[in-house]
């Protein structure tokens, strides 16, 4: 329960704190093959929103994204934990290959019960909003739309895409920030709290690693659940074909850096974050 809590707040807070990151790194990724560089920039972007909806256009779809990561990082944490607890060796430690399958195993769960819907819902409002009259008035709205001009189904939009992004994020982050965390702990502070600079960096480092490493899996996800994702494309290898042949090995990169910004930030703060509400839950507990 305590891992399904400080989860919960610690990415709510994430989602809300980072979210103009992720609207850039979005709309970034619906540019289409040959925009110049100087109009297809994060600074020209942010500019250009700010000019038709002002700043609160930055925000379009955060909603979506502060429930969905709410939801996603406790449902992460609780099934990371989960996982944890069933793979430890016989001395009680999780080795490196053993947190990979951890994490496989969490970025697989949140895939299907949280993070699906919300970035289908996310990423049709974005790109919804860069029109000049938008359809979608909110969340809310925009949800209602969906659903009557998709069904349910419309909310799962690329699927399989989201569960291979979530599965190797979980993966790698949760790999890297475990090896590291125990390098840091060493053998004068195992099973210790660490301070929340020190888990902030090791956060940081562990979101950067994770941006390179699954790029391009981002990049499809965002096309397939575009608005004209269904005319445009098959499936998820259909999207990597034409992506690939249309507009180079590349562009499975477009997006970065946005995405580094937030997920180097994303990671600190989460990380961070969780440490500190999980340290106070446990005082709640023992008192």
């Amino acid at each position: 329960m305590d891992s399904l809590i400080a989860g919960g707040l610690s990415g709510a807070f994430e989602g809300f704190v980072t979210y103009p990151t992720e609207f850039v790194k979005t709309r970034s990724q619906f540019q289409a093959a040959g925009v110049k560089p100087s109009t297809s920039s994060p600074v020209d972007i942010i500019r250009s929103t700010i000019k038709l909806h002002g700043i609160s256009g930055l925000y379009s779809g955060c909603s979506a994204l502060v429930i969905g990561n709410a939801l996603k990082a406790a449902v992460r944490f609780l099934s990371y934990d989960s996982f944890k607890k069933s793979l430890l060796d016989k001395d009680g430690k999780l080795t490196a290959p053993r947190s990979l399958l951890a994490g496989l195993g969490a970025g697989t769960t949140e895939a299907i019960f949280a993070v699906t819907p919300s970035e289908t819902i996310k990423t049709k409002l974005i790109d919804d909003a860069k029109s000049a009259s938008p359809r979608f008035r909110g969340l809310v709205h925009g949800t209602t739309l969906i659903i009557k001009e998709h069904g349910l189904s419309g909310l799962y939009s690329g699927l399989t895409p989201v569960i291979m992004r979530q599965a190797a994020n979980s993966a790698v982050r949760f790999t890297t920030y475990s090896s590291l965390k125990q390098f840091v702990q060493g053998n004068s502070r195992p099973g210790q709290s660490l301070p929340p600079s020190i888990s902030f960096a090791i956060g940081s480092v562990a979101g950067i690693v994770t941006v390179y490493s699954t790029m391009p899996l981002d990049v499809i996800k965002t096309r397939m659940q575009g608005l004209d994702a269904r005319s445009q494309y098959r499936n998820s290898i259909h999207c990597a074909y034409r992506i690939f042949t249309e507009e180079g090995l590349t562009r499975f990169w477009k997006g970065t850096t946005p995405r580094l910004a937030r997920l180097s930030m994303s990671g600190g703060i989460v990380f961070a974050s969780y440490e500190q509400i999980m340290g106070v839950l446990g005082k709640f507990r023992d008192a």
